[in-house]
């Protein structure tokens, strides 16, 4: 394998059981983004055979579904399977997360939640199940380290903020992919962002310099029109 290619880690495959089209949506594309295979029922009964059917090392459930509720749900693949479940609900009684967790739920987050949140619960429970989702991104002489959240380019250390770590690790996910502009939005600031979009732009001038990669950018390329690469 060339050493600018990254090693990728085997695909995982996800379940989402969510009623709310909007919400499968950004899920689907966030988590097809990060390199899992992705399997979305919107009822609790779907959800049963869905889990039979898939085997998926995760399950993102939501409470309030239609059929059968989430908690039941829990309870049933629980019984049967050894999958990692991620309850997603916009209640926020501690009651709730008790029952949630008693039924065998491995996490609990709320909506409405950012996406970079849910990948990192993710990893957790994974990390818990001997799961081997990549900590470690690499692409050419970049490396980025999820766990410890050090960046070095040629063995450089590169100070970065919350934001821009999280940009770099989106384009280390899909070198040579261009990446739109909605992907990015959605991705990096969360499917509720309402600003303008030339953040973007804002933010990938800061990390070409710390990246120095600059007059012109070799890296981080523009695709005018569309959005961006790494290549």
């Amino acid at each position: 394998m060339a050493n600018e290619e990254r090693e990728l880690p085997r695909k995982s495959v996800v379940l989402i059981v969510d009623d709310e089209p909007q919400i499968v949506e950004f899920l689907r594309m966030g988590f097809s983004y990060e390199g899992f295979e992705v399997a979305s029922v919107m009822n609790g009964f779907d959800a049963l055979a869905a889990v039979n059917a898939h085997r998926p090392d995760i399950v993102i459930l939501d409470i309030m579904l239609p059929g059968l509720d989430g908690m039941e749900v829990a309870q049933r693949i629980r019984q049967a399977h050894d999958t990692g479940i991620i309850m997603l609900t916009a209640r926020e009684d501690v009651e709730d997360r008790v029952e949630g967790l008693d039924r065998g739920a491995d996490d609990y987050i709320t909506k409405p939640f950012i996406f970079k949140e849910l990948m990192a619960r993710v990893r957790a429970v994974s990390r818990r199940r001997g799961l081997q989702i990549g900590e470690v991104l690499s692409f050419q002489d970049i490396t980025l380290n999820r766990s410890t959240r050090i960046v070095t380019r040629g063995g450089r250390p590169i100070e970065l903020t919350p934001r821009e770590f999280e940009l770099l690790d989106f384009f280390l996910q899909h070198p040579r992919q261009v990446l739109t502009r909605n992907a990015i939005l959605s991705r990096v600031w969360g499917y509720h962002y309402g600003g303008d979009d030339n953040v973007i732009e804002v933010y990938i001038k800061h990390l070409r310099e710390k990246l120095q990669d600059t007059n012109p950018p070799q890296l981080l390329q523009t695709i005018r029109g569309v959005g961006y690469t790494l290549r």
